[in-house]
């Protein structure tokens, strides 16, 4: 299963969404991590690197909390 986990991980990382609006491009990839920000045509990589980090820490809290309701998405899906 931990294999299977980290192939989709590896899927996700090499898959990206980008989006245009307002004057700001944000080029994101399947895991969520922002790869690319532009504000009107210039990178922006202090507010990429910032908004990355919100995201990680958003996901920790959210592992967390799915672990302390009954072992995590393993435990939502049936498994053990």
């Amino acid at each position: 299963m931990r294999d299977q986990a980290m192939q989709i991980q590896k899927v996700l990382q090499a898959e990206e969404v980008t989006v245009e609006k307002n004057g700001v491009n944000v080029v994101i990839t399947g895991d969520q991590k922002i790869k690319e920000l532009r504000s009107n045509g210039r990178l922006d990589n202090d507010i990429k690197e910032a908004v990355n980090e919100a995201v990680k820490k958003s996901q920790e809290v959210a592992a967390k909390k799915l672990s302390q309701m009954g072992g995590g998405l393993g435990g939502l899906l049936g498994g053990s």
